[in-house]
């Protein structure tokens, strides 16, 4: 498996119109980083970033919205645009890509009104994406504040028989943290039905990127790297070089 392609996508999760991270979704552990989300854009495709990631952390939590920070990215940068966080109805779906996203992660609706969530994904087809965030094989909503009561595993095999086409899957106990991808969750994961397979949370360093690459099978193919690029402990050009094709 060593030497396959990831795809990276740097991070810019928006809060109240900054660029933010937290620990472990916690909002009452939050840094701030950028006042200029569109800056930071630019900057990661100034680099070499083929895709970007933006979430609506305000959407995510039901306390507003950055619709107007996300129009703006969108606009400013040559790349495609995926977002999620508080998409509640297709109503929110044709806003996002109104506002020039290129493809939408769903994941609260997937557990909490599944017959919605499945009428998206059959409009929309390959532009829907599956996000599924759980603390070990339990699924969390709302920004992660609830617990779902679904089964990681079950979520999985129910939204690839819909039809959808890639995942984003996030072990909440690792992201914002620094301490690496699950690769064991994230193979395990990968192995339960024929998806593509993002992985999010806990990327700190190359070695981490590297882990990832060597350590699942082939339909892992891509990343989400945020609060590591930020800080300086991973080179977004350097990744790109090593990893990418």
């Amino acid at each position: 498996m060593s030497g396959r392609a990831l795809t990276l996508y740097p991070a810019i999760d928006l809060r109240g119109g900054y660029a933010v991270r937290l620990e472990r979704g916690d909002p009452s552990r939050e840094t701030c980083y950028d006042a200029d989300p569109v800056a930071r854009a630019r900057a990661f495709v100034a680099a070499g970033a083929r895709a970007l990631h933006v979430v609506d952390l305000d959407g995510a939590f039901g306390t507003g919205e950055n619709q107007g920070a996300l129009r703006a990215i969108c606009a400013s940068v040559d790349v495609p645009v995926q977002t999620g966080g508080g998409i509640r109805s297709a109503a929110d779906v044709d806003a996002r890509f109104d506002a020039g996203a290129r493809q939408v992660v769903i994941g609260t609706l997937l557990a909490e009104r599944p017959s919605d969530a499945r009428a998206i994904v059959e409009t929309f087809g390959e532009r829907i994406v599956a996000g599924i965030d759980a603390r070990g094989d339990r699924v969390a909503t709302r920004g992660w504040l609830a617990d779902a009561g679904a089964s990681r595993d079950d979520l999985v095999r129910t939204v690839a028989a819909w039809g959808v086409r890639r995942i984003v899957y996030t072990e909440i106990a690792r992201d914002g943290t620094g301490a690496g991808y699950d690769v064991a969750a994230l193979a395990h994961v990968a192995s339960l039905a024929p998806l593509r397979v993002t992985a999010s949370g806990g990327a700190r360093t190359l070695d981490d990127l590297r882990a990832l690459r060597d350590g699942t099978p082939e339909n892992v193919d891509a990343a989400i790297v945020g609060r590591a690029l930020y800080e300086g402990t991973l080179d977004l050009e350097d990744a790109l070089a090593e990893l990418t094709r």
